[in-house]
Formats: structure tokens, sequence, C-alpha cells
């Protein structure tokens, strides 16, 4: 488990976004793991603030992300309709949204009105992807189909086990003889 923090505070609404966008790359592509819990908060004024706390599981695999977008309008509500259709328009059915955050802001002076938006989200990786796993990954998720079933190894279907780690049959029974035998030890 791993916390990660992103900031960026400018008074330039677009450079702000832009900033938490290139961090959030940054950040993200060099950690393993899947975004179990987010926290998103938005502030305006003179500067505009944008923070994101995320929670990082790093037994889980998923690619992970963020889509900040920002647009302006008329008024609150066609700000909010134009960042909605960006983020929207990036989206796809294969993204799971952790967590989802949208703020308006009125210039005091142009009237102009703005709105950002902030979507973390998980893609979940392909089954295919499995057979890439080192022995300690495959040992924990192995670790944790066991645990749902009382730590019966009769209750997994071990071929098919095998076919999507794409191992022998024999590497998945000795994975679940350690995994039983550290069981033991506890």
């Amino acid at each position: 488990m791993e916390l990660i923090v992103i900031q960026c505070e400018s008074s330039n609404i677009e450079e702000c976004v832009r900033c938490v966008r290139e961090n959030s790359k940054k950040e993200l592509s060099s950690k393993p793991g899947k975004i179990i819990k987010s926290r998103i908060s938005l502030s305006f004024g003179a500067f505009m603030n944008l923070s994101l706390a995320l929670t990082v599981n790093s037994t889980e695999l998923a690619h992970k992300g963020i889509i900040a977008e920002y647009s302006s309008g008329k008024s609150r509500k066609d700000a909010l309709k134009n960042v909605q259709k960006k983020i929207n328009s990036q989206l796809t059915p294969y993204y799971e949204v952790v967590d989802f955050e949208f703020g308006t802001y009125t210039m005091p002076v142009t009237r102009r009105h703005y709105a950002v938006g902030v979507a973390v989200y998980n893609v979940p990786t392909q089954k295919s992807e499995l057979h890439l796993l080192g022995v300690k990954e495959r040992r924990e998720l192995l670790a944790k189909a066991l645990g749902l079933f009382q730590y019966n190894p009769k209750a997994l279907n071990i071929s098919e086990i095998a076919r999507i780690f794409k191992v022998s049959r024999d590497s998945i029974y000795y994975d679940i003889e350690q995994i039983l035998k550290e069981r033991r030890r506890i």
C-alpha cells in the first residue's frame, strides 16, 4: 500500500490543470498497482489549487490515471457542460472511475465562468497479461483465491489457472504447496 499526493497551484487555471496532468503521468507510470481510494480537492481564488491524494495497492494489477480538464463558458452551466464533454470523450467502457470532482469559478472583473473537472480511474489488465507476472505476484494472487475458499486447493481448477498464467500444472501445485506451508508457519 502506498500513498501518493499530487498537488499544483497557479494563478492560471490552464497551467494548474496541465501541471496535474504532467505530474500524475510521472507519478503513476512509475508505480505498479491499482488506485483504491482517492481524495480530490479543488479551490479557487487568486490562485487555483488542485490536490489529489491517492491510495495505491501494489498487489493488484491495473493501468491507472487521472483525467484533468477545464473549460470556460458564458455561464457556469455552459462551462460545466463543456468540461463534462471533454472528460466523457476520454472515458471508455473499460475505465473504472474511482473518484471525480467538478468545480466552477467566475472571474470577478470579466464575469467569465470556468469549470474544472478531474476523474481518477483504473483500467483492469487483461487476463493475457497475467503470464507476465513473476512467481511472487502469481503466488499473491493464488493466496487470495485460496483464502476465498478457506485454503482448500480442491476448490481451484488447477488446469485453468495454469493456462491463464501460462505455466505448467506442476508449477501451480508447487505454488499452492508453498502458500499452504507459509500459512502454517503463521
